[in-house]
């Protein structure tokens, strides 16, 4: 059976990941990697290779930079010739990136099926483009493997055929788990000065968040009132580091004292850092579910979330973006003891596992032939 697995940007890496590493312990599967390259620089994709042992792409798009419509339009060109070369019997993608939905697209128009790893998260916001991403990928997906209840639920409103919907887990959790005996070692505390336990991080990307003049600066002053109780660290995303720079005042929190910014990082030393955490803040989707695993309390800097099991069974909190807001309940969380939460059904590591042994089963099915 070939599979064509697709990714793109950083957050597809982790899911990816451990994927590749069951498909290419089974013997009646040929899996390819394709890379679009929709995240180019090695702070951003480079090092997370390495980090998460995925092997050297067999293909490399190099899309780069661009608007939703060009990334897209980009990968679509570049992805259909490599598909009509590989001929594979199924396309592999994950998450919500502009590269999830084009190699969806572009391989069912070839009449390939595809499989969507992380199927049915809805936020219900459309002005998020990974909203739509998520909903048009789903649309046309013959296999959809979802994280949480809420995923099946969703497909299921939509009117997707309940033999398409698979209940797998979450594969983010896979790598967190593989990577663990790797990122316990890491010396990022050691090298930043930190404490266990006596910091809080801080990520943000979003252009809801970030592109907005107004938005930013009221989260700047929150951060920085914030790091008078406990010291920040802020691996700043390129996009948000160019924001800063551009915006006025913005190159203050850059060098204020009790916000330490620091470049994006690895996968492992990034883990290691919020596993030693005491809070984090961060309008990010995956870091949602790795602090739920990892029980470190967790303020989810949006107004809505399209995970909502780290809410109910988990240690997120959804704030938005008010300044006072964020900081009442960072001063919340600070008070409180550590949350000591349970996983959410089927975050164990062995969401891959269970992906494989569905596609398979397809396979000696003649499902796919």
């Amino acid at each position: 059976m070939r599979i064509a697995n697709v990714v793109g940007a950083r957050p597809n890496f982790m899911k990816i990941a451990p994927l590749m590493r069951e498909m290419r312990r089974a013997d009646a599967i040929s899996a390819t990697l394709i890379h679009t390259g929709q995240h180019y620089d090695d702070s951003m994709a480079g090092r997370f290779f390495e980090d998460l042992e995925l092997p050297t792409p067999d293909v490399a798009l190099n899309v780069g930079s661009g608007s939703h419509a060009y990334q897209t339009a980009e990968v679509m060109k570049g992805i259909e010739p490599v598909l009509r070369d590989l001929r594979p019997h199924l396309v592999v993608v994950v998450g919500d990136v502009n590269s999830t939905l084009a190699a969806a697209l572009t391989a069912v128009k070839l009449g390939i099926p595809v499989a969507h790893v992380e199927a049915g998260l809805r936020s219900f916001d459309r002005s998020m483009p990974e909203e739509i991403n998520r909903l048009l990928t789903d649309a046309i997906s013959e296999y959809l493997f979802v994280s949480e209840e809420s995923g099946r639920l969703n497909l299921a409103r939509e009117g997707v055929d309940a033999r398409k919907i698979h209940f797998v887990g979450n594969v983010m959790i896979d790598s967190l788990e593989q990577c663990r005996p790797v990122w316990e070692r890491s010396t990022i505390l050691k090298e930043l000065g930190l404490t266990r336990g006596q910091y809080g991080v801080v990520t943000l990307h979003r252009p809801s968040n970030v592109d907005d003049p107004i938005a930013l600066r009221g989260l700047m002053k929150a951060l920085v009132e914030l790091s008078r109780r406990m010291p920040l660290v802020f691996p700043v995303h390129p996009r948000t580091r160019k924001r800063l720079e551009e915006m006025k005042g913005g190159d203050q929190l850059l060098s204020c004292s009790g916000v330490h910014c620091v470049a994006p990082l690895g996968y492992l030393d990034f883990i290691a850092l919020v596993a030693g955490s005491r809070l984090v803040l961060t309008d990010s989707g995956g870091l949602q579910e790795e602090t739920t695993a990892l029980n470190v309390p967790c303020l989810t800097l949006r107004d809505e979330t399209e995970r909502p099991i780290t809410v109910s069974h988990g240690t997120n909190r959804i704030v938005g973006a008010s300044p006072d807001r964020i900081f009442a309940e960072a001063s919340r969380a600070l008070s409180e003891p550590a949350p000591e939460v349970s996983r959410p059904p089927l975050w164990d590591g062995k969401a891959s596992a269970r992906i494989v042994a569905v596609l398979q089963a397809a396979w000696e099915a003649g499902s796919l032939v």
